[in-house]
């Protein structure tokens, strides 16, 4: 039996969206001073699997689509929690990091082939204070959080991008840590904080799996989450631990939330209503996914 874990073809979604992506990416716009800031992004960024879900891709897809296309990219992964501040290496063609376990060998065979990214490492640096020195890896690539999404939002692979660690479980700090990014975005760097807007994998059933059931912990945490979003709700949106229905199970770590915060933090205006791009569902956690000017 196909499952999204076990698909028959795997990738083969993305085989089949690959042709005409990159037809189109290869005409999108760039942007330019004229366009003013790029939009700061949260995506929820999903796993191999969703190189088998189809209209999921073309989400993101589009999504990219719908912009300028950036300079460069910087992201903030849930899957890198350091204690200090740091960047991925910025050579040209770095390998990526397979961070997932028990899947079929295609995935850890594909790449991502990103150009230098010197100049937006050393753009960052120079954003950061004294105070929080920033150490750059020469050889750590993009993790799943990364690539996962940009293999779709941005095929072709022709955009300098830099991954950056979470340092903090402090909302406020990686708020803080959001402000310094925001002059990039005058810059044509598009910010993103990567996650999963609901995460609750040790939770999930084979129902969720193999016919979409969606649990009330996932539903009830994203409708809450959407409502703080689009009144621009920061306290409540950072209080989620102890105000959001659906709690411990959406979340039982914080790491695919908190991306959240660098984009309020790197957003014009944080309260701001955020504007949704992808939601629905995927095995059970919620796709929500928006865009802060």
């Amino acid at each position: 039996m196909s499952t999204a874990l076990k698909p028959e073809a795997p990738g083969g979604a993305y085989d089949a969206f690959l042709p005409e992506a990159l037809s189109r990416a290869r005409d999108q716009r760039e942007w330019s001073p004229a366009d003013g800031p790029l939009p700061a992004l949260y995506l929820s960024h999903g796993a191999p699997p969703t190189f088998d879900d189809g209209p999921w891709l073309r989400e993101l897809f589009d999504w990219a689509q719908s912009l300028p296309k950036p300079k460069a990219i910087l992201i903030v992964s849930a899957h890198w929690e350091d204690a200090s501040l740091a960047i991925s290496a910025s050579a040209a063609h770095t390998p990526l990091v397979y961070d997932f376990s028990g899947f079929h060998p295609r995935y850890y065979r594909m790449r991502y082939d990103t150009p230098d990214a010197n100049g937006l490492a050393h753009r960052i640096a120079a954003a950061m204070p004294d105070s929080e020195p920033l150490y750059q890896h020469t050889n750590r690539g993009l993790d799943h959080g990364a690539w996962v999404p940009l293999m779709a939002m941005y095929p072709t692979a022709d955009i300098p991008v830099l991954q950056m660690s979470m340092p903090s479980h402090d909302p406020t700090r990686l708020m803080a840590l959001g402000r310094r990014l925001a002059p990039l975005r005058e810059e044509g760097v598009l910010v993103i904080g990567s996650g999963f807007m609901t995460h609750g994998l040790p939770y999930l059933t084979r129902e969720m799996f193999t016919h979409g059931v969606v649990p009330s912990w996932s539903s009830d945490f994203d409708a809450w989450a959407a409502e703080a979003l689009d009144r621009g709700d920061v306290d409540e949106l950072a209080a989620y631990a102890t105000r959001a229905p659906g709690m411990p199970f959406a979340h039982p770590t914080p790491d695919h939330f908190l991306p959240i915060f660098i984009t309020l933090g790197s957003a014009t205006d944080p309260e701001a209503s955020a504007q949704t791009a992808i939601d629905g569902f995927a095995m059970g956690c919620a796709k929500r996914s928006f865009t802060l000017r």
